[in-house]
C-alpha cells in the first residue's frame, strides 16, 4: 500500500486521563546519562543541522535535523542506549553509583578482574547490535549478536569488525529476539535488548534512558543559539524505545507545553499505529514478514514499557510506505544550495520524507491542518542513521529505487 495512514491520539492532551509515569526520565537521570557519555574519549555532540532553504520552500519556519550518523563513528544513535545499559549493569555489579564511573574506569584491569569474563547477547537489525558489540569490545568482553534473516552482509560485517560473533537466524526480527533471549538464559549471558516484555524491563529501561543524551544535546544547542523550541517533533519507531525516551524527556523538561509529537512506522511493521487505532490501551503485534526498506523499524511487537508512554503522550501515529523514506533519503542527499548535505539511511530519512509529502501533496491537506502545520511551524527531525547499507543507499539515491507514484 502506497501513501500515509494516520491516527490522532486525542488522549495525549486529555487531562482527565491518568497517564503512565515518565519518572524513568527524571532530571537526575538525564544528568547521569549525559555525564556518563561525556566521559567517553570519543564523545562529541552530534550536529544539529538547519535546513533553512527547505523550510522556506515548504513554507514553514524551521527544520532542524539531529544528525546521529556521526555518533562515535558508528553511523547511528543506538550505541547511546547499549553503552549506558552495559555501564549501569556493571555499576550494580560493583555496587557503585554510575555517576561515579566512566567507561574508562570499567575498562581498567582492576575492574575487569572483579567482573571476570562476560558475554553480552543481543538481537538486532544492525545498529543496536553494532553498538552493543562496540561497547563489549571496548571493555574487552565478548558479544554474541543474533540477526534476522535477510540482513545485509554489510551490516553483518560491520558487527563482526567489532570482534563480535554474529549468528544470522532463519527467522524475522521478533523471533530472533526470542532466540537471543533463550540463548542468554541457557549460556549465562547478559541480554542487552532494546525492547521489553513481561519479566524483562530493567535493561530496556536503561537503554531508553541512554538515549537521553541525544535529545538533551538538541535542547542544549537550541538554548546556546537562543532559538525557539520546536513546535513539532517527528519520531520514527520500531519497538518504540527511542520515541518513548524522547517523549519522557519532553514531559520532564517541557511538560504540558511540549511539542506536537508524531510517531512514524512503515506500513508492514506498524505495531504502534495498530495498537493506538485498536484503542483498548494494550500493545498489539503485527504478523508476517515485516518487509520494508526501513530495516531499523521492522519490528512487529511494541516494547511494553515504551508503549505505555507512547500511548499516553504521542499526538499522532503515522504509518507510511517505503517510497516516503526513499524520498527523504534523496532530499537529504541532494539539498537546496543553502542547505547542508546529510547522508541518511532508510530509517533515518522517513521523517523528512513524511514532512515533505504532507506539505507538498494536496491530498494531505486535512492531515496538514489537523497537525497544525503552518508558516510558524518549527520541526525537529532525527536522522537516526547514516548509510548503514551503502549499496542499498546508492540504489535509492542514485538509481531512484522506490519512486513516489
Amino acid at each position: 500500500m502506497k501513501g500515509i495512514r494516520f491516527f490522532f491520539n486525542y488522549r495525549s492532551r486529555d487531562p482527565s486521563i491518568e497517564k503512565a509515569s515518565t519518572d524513568f526520565m527524571s532530571i537526575d537521570t538525564i544528568q547521569k546519562v549525559r555525564n556518563f557519555h561525556k566521559k567517553f574519549s570519543q564523545y562529541q555532540p552530534t550536529p544539529l543541522r538547519s535546513l533553512d532553504g527547505l523550510a522556506n520552500k515548504l513554507h514553514i519556519d524551521k527544520i532542524w535535523v539531529k544528525d546521529e550518523s556521526y555518533r562515535f563513528g558508528l553511523n547511528a544513535f543506538k550505541v547511546l542506549g547499549g553503552s549506558y545499559a552495559i555501564g549501569f549493569y556493571l555499576s550494580l555489579k560493583f555496587d557503585i553509583d554510575i555517576s561515579e564511573l566512566s567507561f574508562d574506569d570499567l575498562k581498567s584491569p582492576e575492574h575487569k578482574k572483579k567482573i571476570g569474563e562476560l558475554t553480552f547477547v543481543t538481537a538486532t537489525d544492525g545498529n543496536h547490535g553494532r553498538g552493543v558489540a562496540w561497547a563489549a569490545r571496548e571493555l574487552d568482553q565478548k558479544a554474541i549478536v543474533f540477526m534476522p534473516k535477510g540482513t545485509s552482509k554489510f551490516r553483518v560485517n560491520n558487527i563482526k569488525k567489532e570482534n563480535a560473533q554474529v549468528i544470522v537466524t532463519d527467522e524475522y526480527y521478533d523471533e530472533t529476539v526470542k532466540i537471543a533471549a533463550n540463548f542468554a538464559i541457557e549460556n549465562n549471558g547478559v541480554l542487552i535488548q532494546d525492547t521489553a516484555w513481561e519479566g524483562y524491563t530493567k535493561i530496556p529501561t536503561w537503554i531508553m534512558q541512554g538515549y537521553a543524551t541525544l535529545i538533551d544535546e538538541v535542547f542544549e544547542k537550541l538554548k546556546i543559539e537562543g532559538s525557539s523550541t520546536p513546535t513539532h517533533v517527528f519520531l520514527q519507531a520500531g519497538v518504540g524505545s527511542l520515541a518513548a525516551s524522547v517523549q519522557g524527556y519532553l514531559m520532564t523538561k517541557v511538560g504540558k507545553q511540549r511539542p506536537i509529537t508524531v510517531v512514524i512506522e512503515p506500513h508492514n511493521a506498524a505495531c504502534l499505529y495498530k495498537s493506538a487505532k485498536i484503542g483498548d490501551n494494550n500493545p498489539h503485534s503485527v504478523k508476517g514478514k515485516l518487509s520494508t526498506i526501513m530495516a531499523g523499524l521492522a519490528c512487529g511487537k511494541p516494547s511494553i514499557i515504551a508503549w505505555d508512554v507512547l500511548r499516553d503522550y504521542s499526538d499522532i501515529f503515522i504509518s507510511c510506505s517505503d517510497d516516503i523514506a526513499a524520498k527523504g533519503m534523496r532530499i537529504y542527499g541532494n539539498p537546496l544550495p543553502s542547505d547542508p548535505q546529510i547522508i541518511s539511511g532508510e530509517s533515518g530519512a522517513v521523517g523528512l520524507g513524511l514532512l515533505a509529502e504532507i506539505l507538498q501533496n494536496n491530498s494531505y491537506g486535512d492531515l496538514k491542518s489537523k497537525m497544525n502545520l503552518s508558516s510558524e511551524s518549527r520541526i525537529l527531525l532525527i536522522n537516526t542513521e547514516g548509510d548503514t547499507d551503502p549499496d542499498h543507499y546508492r540504489k535509492v539515491v542514485w538509481d531512484g529505487k522506490y519512486p513516489l507514484l
